[in-house]
């Protein structure tokens, strides 16, 4: 036997009994693709209740008493596709988790993200059985939205840091300018939460037996209005801030970006307001949601930025870390 051919099937074996090599890029492409399907499912679970197919299916996780999985109707068809594409949207961040444990050069901030997602969507999983069995209670509605919008956060910083080499070490900001970042960030969170509130208070419960928060529609559209007003007069103050301050590109580019979605999102939720809240501005308005909630995360990272150091690349001990 040639004795390079041998330790050259040895190599190999070696290869394949520690798996699949995945390349940075490799990584890169995946936790986009996984972004991608959070945002979407975002929309699609929206499109259910505001086609009023919550209770399309009756039981969970059967869809009803009679069958697993029945299309035989429009609204068990869209609740029922909605929820084959979250066992979709399952699989891929799994993928994400076991492409993070042989991504070459391995890092462990990037597997524990990872895990964050896979915990996040079976959080998903159990809520959204929550909300069939106690019949579209608006609560478990707004932490299902919620819980969502953690969600895209997580893959958004997973896939942001998929994409660079630094660790953080010194501020590129002012401790100022870090707070009324913090501050607008915050208050927009509330203007999420604010919007559930008008939701949950509005005509789209997803089936027209379903009870509601049991607030007047006016007042909670104009807490949410106020927030958001609140939000937008904060954005000014650090757009003011970045315009004086040398150096701040990115910052100023993420935050024009936060403006805009803002403004938008604005424009759409008093369109919709004035006109009998319509369900396509309504699904509209969701997506915009979801932007808005990434583009505010962009402006965190890029708020808390900064340079130099490489990130700690350790070896992989288990197929956990």
């Amino acid at each position: 036997m040639n004795p390079s051919a041998y330790c050259g099937g040895v190599k190999v074996l070696q290869v394949l009994q520690k798996g699949p090599l995945i390349s940075p890029e490799g990584y890169v492409r995946i936790t986009r693709t996984a972004l991608y399907l959070l945002c979407v499912i975002v929309v699609s679970g929206a499109a259910v209740r505001l086609s009023g197919s919550g209770l399309g299916c009756s039981d969970w996780p059967r869809c009803n008493a009679e069958k697993f999985v029945d299309v035989s109707t429009f609204h068990g068809a869209i609740e029922q596709v909605n929820r084959l594409f979250t066992g979709l949207v399952a699989a891929v961040v799994i993928v994400a988790v076991l492409a993070a444990r042989y991504r070459i050069p391995y890092r462990r901030d990037l597997l524990w993200m990872a895990w964050g997602l896979v915990l996040g969507v079976a959080g998903q999983v159990i809520l959204g059985g929550i909300v069939v069995l106690t019949d579209l209670n608006p609560i478990a509605n707004q932490g299902h939205f919620i819980l969502s919008m953690f969600l895209v956060a997580n893959a958004f910083v997973l896939l942001k840091r998929s994409q660079e080499n630094a660790v953080s070490i010194e501020r590129q900001i002012s401790t100022v300018g870090v707070w009324v970042v913090r501050l607008v960030c915050v208050c927009g969170g509330i203007a999420i939460f604010t919007g559930t509130v008008v939701t949950g208070s509005g005509p789209h419960a997803g089936d027209e037996k379903s009870r509601r928060l049991g607030f007047e529609v006016a007042t909670a559209a104009k807490v949410h209005g106020t927030s958001v007003i609140i939000m937008i007069a904060l954005m000014l103050v650090l757009a003011g801030y970045v315009r004086r301050t040398q150096g701040l590109v990115s910052m100023r580019s993420s935050l024009e970006i936060v403006i805009l979605v803002s403004i938008l999102q604005a424009t759409v939720g008093y369109v919709q307001y004035f006109n009998d809240i319509p369900a396509l501005l309504v699904g509209i308005h969701v997506f915009g949601a979801t932007l808005f909630f990434i583009s505010l995360v962009n402006l965190w990272l890029i708020g808390h930025q900064t340079f130099a150091a490489k990130r700690e690349i350790v070896e992989r001990k288990s197929i956990i870390v």
